[in-house]
């Protein structure tokens, strides 16, 4: 049976290039200038894209694995804030920042992505509006779920945070029980979510309680989704399902 990997690759640049939202109504010309400058690339884990303040050279458009974003903070520690995977774009709004990446990038799976130069993007925003104006929105998206991010950091509990990490894995129209695989290691769920491991593990122990959900491994049953939701969402502002699942 072929890999992930090897089933992505058998799409052309100009197929998943003309998926992203960045190119919707641009046309078939411009896409294709980008899919010619393009190419395929397949990773291992551990795999550093770009560290903060690099220098932009690329923007990748990731087609299978995870990535993970990160910071490194005033004491050398790395903070993690973001984990992105197939259909995301990452390092592309660094054209919009002096060409400096604000963030680093590193996989953290056998990860698959489509490589593109950023002098390319940089050159065709000056004169495609249309994708000017995508990258806005783009942008304007993400800092709407950071916002989001920052209201659940300050009022959800720790055990609230893992349960609502956990509703947007689920699939709306699955049949209770629920059965879903978490997507990477805890102790990066732990990082993602700004909490140590220990403080993981006791917080994992309590949704269980509460919610009656069942662990092993990386497997998880989730026997009502109603119990979950009302559990995480009891102190957010936004009821389930969230309008930004992904």
């Amino acid at each position: 049976m072929p890999s992930v990997a090897a089933a992505t690759i058998q799409m052309t640049p100009y197929e998943v290039l003309k998926e992203l939202s960045l190119f919707a109504g641009t046309a078939e010309t411009t896409v294709d200038a980008f899919a010619k400058a393009s190419q395929f690339q397949t990773v291992p884990k551990g795999t550093v894209l770009f560290l903060q303040d690099d220098e932009s050279e690329w923007f990748y458009v990731l087609t299978a694995g995870w990535v993970k974003l990160f910071r490194e903070t005033v004491d050398g520690n790395e903070a993690v804030i973001d984990m992105v995977t197939r259909g995301h774009i990452i390092g592309d709004t660094a054209v919009l920042e002096d060409g400096v990446h604000s963030f680093g990038a590193a996989t953290v799976e056998e990860t698959t992505f489509l490589r593109v130069p950023s002098s390319l993007l940089k050159a065709t925003i000056k004169e495609n509006h249309e994708i000017a104006l995508a990258m806005l929105t783009s942008m304007s998206k993400l800092r709407t779920r950071q916002t989001r991010e920052i209201e659940s950091l300050t009022l959800q509990n720790a055990s609230q945070r893992i349960g609502c990490f956990m509703l947007r894995l689920c699939q709306l129209s699955a049949v209770e029980p629920i059965h879903l695989t978490l997507p990477y290691d805890k102790s990066l769920i732990a990082a993602r979510l700004g909490m140590k491991s220990e403080t993981f593990s006791r917080a994992l122990n309590k949704l269980r309680s509460e919610t009656n959900i069942t662990i092993k491994g990386a497997n998880v049953e989730i026997p009502s989704i109603d119990i979950l939701s009302h559990y995480v969402c009891s102190a957010c502002s936004n009821e389930f399902p969230c309008s930004d699942l992904t």
